[in-house]
Parts: C-alpha cells; structure tokens; sequence
C-alpha cells in the first residue's frame, strides 16, 4: 500500500476547547493551541492529537451554524462516522469506560466478526466508534 493511514479529519464546531477537553480526557489525546485561520478573522483552528500520525483538526467559524445540524445515521451526508482504532483490548476497556463516564456512550458493544465496536457522541454531537480487532481479545 501507498498509504500509512489518516493523517488528519477536519470539523467545524462551536466550542474547540469544550471538544478538546472530552478528547483528551476520554482517549489521551493532545490538544494543541488555538490559532487563529483564515484571512478574515472569523475562524479558528485548533489541532487534537489522537494518535501518532493521526490529528483531528478543529475549526470554529464565527456564524456558521453547520454544528447545530444533526441528522440520523447515513443522513448526515459523505462522511457519516468517525472510526477510531483503540491501540489494545485494555486501551479499548478504558475508552468505553471513560465514555460511560461521561454519558457519551450506553457502553453496547458491537461485535462485527472480526471487530468488536463502540459507538459515542462528543459533545459536538458527531458520532463516533471506537473498534478492536477481535482477534486482539
């Protein structure tokens, strides 16, 4: 393969801090600073680290209202879900509980055959999943 993974996903949101801190206290993420993109002063970037070559990049647009909007799975256009690969069964075991935690997550766990998941909302409201392999269990 020509490809080492996702080097980074970008979103909007409202709040970069409050999206931050969930990420980092849920899945050990870094978060960088916050600084200033674009040219006229209405937006924000800030990088959140989750994993060794892989960032989310956080934006917040002063009155753009995208957001607020949340639809059902596979209505919320191309990209619908993150899938976020925990690094061990033990890693995976804290995640969901850290989720729990938080009410982010009813702590089901899906098995796919060869994947065992779990889904969650940030605060944000964008759906994610975190997976293991089962063969890693």
């Amino acid at each position: 393969m020509l490809l080492d993974g996702i080097n980074h996903i970008a979103w909007i949101s409202k709040d970069a801090a409050r999206l931050g801190q969930f990420y980092a206290e849920v899945f050990d993420a870094d978060v960088g600073p916050t600084r200033p993109h674009g040219e006229d002063g209405k937006e924000t970037m800030t990088i959140i680290g989750i994993g060794p070559h892989t960032e989310l990049n956080i934006f917040v647009i002063e009155g753009n209202a995208e957001p607020e909007r949340q639809t059902p799975m596979w209505g919320r256009g191309r990209i619908d879900h993150v899938g976020l690969q925990a690094s061990s069964p033990e890693a995976f075991a804290t995640i969901r509980q850290r989720l729990i935690d938080k009410s982010a997550s009813d702590g089901a766990i899906n098995d796919f055959g060869t994947v065992r998941s779990i889904f969650f909302r940030d605060p944000d409201g964008l759906e994610g999943e975190v997976l293991i392999a089962t063969a890693s269990t």
